[in-house]
């Protein structure tokens, strides 16, 4: 069936965000005067949880830290603070072939949704940084539109309800083993660009696999050429 609508996902598919993410987290401990440090290959094992408060809490169980809901927040609420302070200014660029890729499918006249499991201010931040425009996308489902996170499908669920189109008329984009689950579970094909930290995932299952959309058309997105 003819695909209508690009649902992409956004950290790590639109941009290589997670290294400011880990630095964010690792500036909003300091402030608080906690000793906690992710370094990269503790970063990467916490990304198996999706969420920011999410991973909080995992890391804080997993080390046996005490942690309350309020010291949740507002360690997420100063992380998120510093994070979309840094991307707002271009400092995170979009991985290749993404700006064309918008453009093209604009021209096209598909439909254009983000499903994450971010904060809407992340996404935001992003955009104003990248130059995308929050009005190219029909819909964004963020983290407060699905509380339960991806490899859970509700976000896609969402997006998909927004839309009003059936899962075989939309194609998925994501990064990670998560996303493709989400994806799949929601009943949607799914095309992965491992980023940096998720390069390896298992993403075997996934419709296609490319190292990133450089050099992927349009047509060869949607598997029309």
């Amino acid at each position: 069936m003819k695909i209508k609508a690009l649902i992409f996902d956004v950290d790590g598919t639109l941009a290589e965000t997670e290294e400011a993410h880990r630095n964010a987290f690792n500036r909003a401990f300091g402030e608080t005067g906690l000793d906690w440090h992710w370094d990269p290959g503790l970063y990467r094992s916490l990304l198996k949880v999706s969420g920011g408060k999410e991973r909080l809490r995992a890391f804080a169980e997993s080390r046996q830290h005490p942690v309350t809901d309020v010291l949740v927040l507002a360690l997420h609420r100063r992380k998120t603070e510093i994070y979309t302070a840094q991307v707002a200014t271009g400092a995170v660029p979009l991985r290749p072939g993404i700006a064309r890729l918008l453009g093209e499918a604009r021209q096209a006249g598909l439909r254009l949704a983000i499903a994450t499991t971010t904060t809407r201010a992340n996404v935001i931040a992003l955009m104003a940084g990248t130059g995308i425009e929050p009005g190219w996308f029909e819909t964004m489902a963020c983290s407060d539109d699905a509380p339960l996170k991806k490899p859970h499908p509700q976000v896609y669920e969402t997006v998909l309800s927004r839309l009003n189109l059936p899962p075989s008329q939309c194609l998925a984009i994501e990064d990670s083993a998560n996303g493709l689950r989400a994806a799949q579970a929601a009943g949607l094909a799914a095309i992965i660009t491992p980023s940096l930290y998720t390069a390896g995932d298992d993403v075997s299952a996934a419709k296609a696999v490319w190292p990133d959309l450089g050099a992927v058309s349009l047509a060869m997105l949607t598997g029309e050429g």
